[in-house]
């Protein structure tokens, strides 16, 4: 049965709302987020429930070995994980994860991680998130997510705590008479 034009309309409009909401999350974690610039981390990509991030190698992402760290390649896949599980606009956080290191990356390696959403329900998801230079496999991520109520939205200002009482004033010595 074809669709009719409303429902297609409905359908595309709702497709491009989505991808609006992933797109507006993910540029405000970007800016809110120093630890992945820091990192040198870029965001390539994000939709619902997708993301690629890349990472070029550099002198400071080198282990004592002379590859990679495996602790950026965790970070660019955490990164990749985390704008493709708040592409909804709901604040989630990771729950968990594991990787396993497959090759090295080297210096100078053009690193890009590619996140997918496997499945959500309720507050939870689960995300596969794959680290590869080229076309070979450096890295294979799994992350679990939690949507955690009460958190501000990605970018969204936190809330205001509260004022505490301003210190207490010593009475003043008594005065002689």
């Amino acid at each position: 049965m074809p669709v009719s034009l409303s429902r297609r309309a409905h359908t595309e409009r709702v497709t491009t709302d989505a991808q609006g909401v992933a797109e507006r999350v993910a540029a405000a974690m970007e800016e809110h987020d120093a630890a992945i610039r820091g990192a040198g981390i870029r965001l390539l990509d994000v939709g619902p429930g997708r993301a690629r991030t890349a990472l070029t190698v550099e002198d400071r992402h080198v282990n004592g070995h002379g590859i990679a760290h495996g602790g950026y390649l965790f970070f660019l896949a955490d990164a990749a994980f985390s704008f493709a599980c708040n592409s909804h606009g709901t604040s989630t956080m990771a729950a968990g994860a594991d990787v396993t290191f497959v090759r090295a990356a080297r210096l100078g390696d053009d690193l890009v991680a590619e996140a997918t959403e496997r499945v959500r329900s309720g507050r939870s998801g689960l995300y596969d998130v794959t680290v590869r230079v080229g076309d070979e496999v450096v890295a294979e991520f799994r992350g679990r997510s939690r949507a955690v109520p009460g958190l501000p939205a990605p970018g969204a200002p936190a809330p205001a705590a509260a004022t505490p009482p301003p210190p207490a004033v010593p009475a003043a010595p008594p005065q002689p008479r």
